[in-house]
């Protein structure tokens, strides 16, 4: 149904959902670096997810993609909402140069990004077929 969208439309949304990830890292990080690194992580996780598309054995159009990035960078935007605090202080302390071994991210963090992005992403497959 989606994937029946006119392409601007669904670039659109591509950029839209990429965007609002970025801000929210942006906000949640207060660190610039990270957020345009990710942003280039994205338009390359993007055109891969095209590109891996085209070569699979079901050949996904460039529209099935789009609608799958979009729906799953809103799903992880959404799984990692909870631990934006978590995110805040990691940040912080990178900003005033502490340096941790290891940075931990608990399993409850985990759980509700896992399950955030597979609901997108089935939401997103069941919407463009």
């Amino acid at each position: 149904m989606l994937a029946l969208l006119p392409l601007p439309h669904l670039l659109l949304m591509a950029a839209v959902s990429t965007v609002v990830f970025c801000l929210a890292i942006d906000r949640w990080t207060k660190t610039r670096k990270l957020t345009v690194v990710l942003f280039v992580l994205c338009v390359g996780g993007c055109l891969g997810m095209i590109a891996v598309g085209r070569l699979q054995y079901q050949h996904w159009n460039a529209r099935q993609m789009l609608v799958l990035y979009s729906f799953a960078l809103i799903g992880l935007t959404i799984g990692l909402f909870p631990s934006r605090k978590l995110f805040l202080k990691y940040g912080d302390e990178l900003r005033r140069g502490v340096k941790r071994d290891t940075y931990e991210y608990p399993a409850r963090y985990q759980v509700v990004l896992y399950v955030s992005v597979v609901v997108m992403c089935l939401m997103a497959f069941i919407l463009s077929t």
